[in-house]
Order: structure tokens, then sequence, then C-alpha cells
């Protein structure tokens, strides 16, 4: 696997195929290996595809100190002129749409287009996300137990179910807490790259009304729905996905 280094951040990447350059972007404790399929069916028809590990995760390196999203968003920059990708189709899932969004924003003459899959991009406060964090202080209050561990794990998986925050610790928490605490509603409707929104139905994680508002923000934006589909749509549908992106490209 090739590798570049950006500000000393050891950067893994994974390129394959000939053709237009294609950036995939992946979301919060994912990897290139998760997004093998995808990158190898849109390859395969015209596009260069770079699917990088983030700084943080897979075999790029650790995060010596907090990021945010901006952090990462300079990253890319760096990471964009030193493959000289030039204009570039770009690809951002969950963690890595709202990354993408960003980039696409800042990037508007270099994007051809941007897919956003299941981003992460609204963290609006509701009323289930006020009762989970209540939920969690709650929790908290019982951390002298033996098997607190087991507990506070238990209830994120099966109470409040949508978090990462219970299995990160140290800068990676801090990182994530800054990351969730930015919200894009307002950055989105900047976005003036034309962008394809590719959601599934049964997403437990970004909700499909997360899509529609995306979309009403995004003026020259399409929203595709995949019946049935979760939100590890590169893990579970990944031959739907790449055909939703080549048919829209």
């Amino acid at each position: 696997m090739p590798e570049i280094k950006i500000n000393g951040v050891k950067t893994n990447y994974v390129a394959m195929g000939e053709g237009q350059p294609f950036l995939i972007l992946h979301g919060w404790g994912s990897n290139t290996e998760r997004w093998v399929e995808v990158a190898e069916a849109i390859s395969k028809n015209g596009f260069k595809v770079i699917t990088p590990d983030l700084p943080g995760f897979g075999q790029s390196d650790a995060l010596q100190e907090p990021w945010d999203l901006n952090r990462y968003v300079n990253w890319a920059d760096e990471f964009v002129r030193q493959l000289n990708l030039g204009d570039f189709y770009l690809l951002g899932h969950s963690f890595g749409g709202a990354l993408a969004s960003k980039i696409a924003v800042k990037h508007a003459q270099e994007i051809k287009k941007l897919f956003l899959v299941s981003a992460a991009c609204i963290r609006t406060k509701t009323a289930k996300k006020g009762f989970s964090a209540r939920l969690a202080k709650v929790v908290k209050v019982f951390s002298f137990l033996p098997l607190y561990s087991f507990f506070r794990k238990a209830v994120y998986k099966f109470i409040i179910r949508k978090s990462d925050y219970v299995y990160v610790e140290g800068v990676v928490k801090q990182t994530y807490l800054n990351v969730i605490a930015d919200d894009l509603s307002f950055h989105l409707s900047f976005i003036k790259v034309p962008t394809v929104i590719i959601w599934g139905d049964k997403d437990n994680f970004t909700p499909i009304e997360d899509a529609k508002l995306i979309q009403s923000k995004i003026k020259n934006s399409k929203l595709i729905i995949i019946p049935g589909a979760g939100h590890d749509l590169n893990r579970k549908q990944p031959e739907i996905l790449a055909g939703k992106v080549l048919e829209n490209v």
C-alpha cells in the first residue's frame, strides 16, 4: 500500500484503475479495506479510484492530539495537492460525507461531482438525542462498579445504540466529540458542485430525514434512496452502491 507524509502524518492509501481521479473518503472507524469492492467496480469504468485511510484510522498514523473537521479538511487539501488529482470526483460516506461536503465548498472548481453516501452532516439536537445525553450522564454515576465497562457498553449498544463514543478513548474520543459538534446544516447551502445523495431507507444511524434535509439545502442535488438498505452500503450492498454511482457520474 503506498503512503505519503502530510504535515508529518503518514497516510496510507489504495489506488486502482486508470482514468479520471475518483476520491473516496470512508466513515468513522472504517478503512480502505471496507471499500475495496466499491472501488474495484468504479475503477473498471474509466476511473482511477483513490481511497485513503484517514488519519487515526486503518494503517495511517494514529492521532497525537485531538483533531476537528477543519483539521481533516486541511489534511485533505494537502492530500489532493500531493497526488495532483486536478479535477476529480469525490465520494464521502458517513463522517467522510461530512468531510467531503466541506471539501466541496473549498474546492468547488476542482470537483466534477460530489457523492454523499449516508453522510453525517446533520448534528442538530433532537428530543431523542437529548434523552441519550441524559442517559449517558446517569450511566457515568455507576463508574465505581466493578463491571462498569461492560454495563456501559451494553447501555450504548442496546439503548443509545447510535453512538461510537463508547468505543473510543483518549485523543480519539475528543476528536469524535469535536467532529459531532460540527453541524453542517447551514454550510450545505454553499455547496455549488453537482451532488448525488445516496441513502438506505433503513438507515438507523443517519435517518432518511437527514437525506431529505441535505437535498433541500443543496440546490443542484439528486436524492437516490435504496430500498431495504442500512447505513453500511459499502459493505452490505457494494454492487448496488457502485452501480448507482456509475449511473450518475
